[in-house]
């Protein structure tokens, strides 16, 4: 198989909090990323997802890795694949979307350090 990937994924486990803006469902869904890139994320979370479903959601990226003070990156995507995983008794989904547009914020002030689309 041909890689087609154009940006570096980075094999990351982080928290993220995802939302579905379309559906105005109330309250968020806990996930944990597996990968990311800047075009695209993959993560796992219980919520069974569509592809196709727009989302928007949350990474936050700890003072370890950021060499300073806890970085929030906020992004908004589109849900390209999803995978269900069983182990034991448990099922997971693993969603892999792109990312269309996000923000950084940094944790103090949480003022806007930079904006991309991917």
């Amino acid at each position: 198989m041909t890689e087609r990937r154009m940006a570096r994924r980075y094999d990351l486990s982080l928290p993220v909090n995802v939302r579905l803006p379309i559906n105005r469902e109330p309250g968020t869904q806990h996930g944990q990323t597996r990968d990311i890139s800047t075009r695209g994320v993959y993560f796992t979370m219980q919520k069974e997802l569509l592809p196709g479903s727009e989302l928007d959601f949350t990474l936050t990226l700890p003072a370890e890795i950021t060499r300073g003070s806890e970085v929030f990156v906020r992004a908004h995507g589109r849900v390209i694949r999803v995978d269900k995983q069983r182990d034991d008794d448990h099922e997971t989904i693993g969603v892999a979307a792109v990312i269309e547009r996000y923000d950084i914020i940094r944790g103090e002030g949480s003022r806007t350090q930079g904006a991309g689309r991917a």
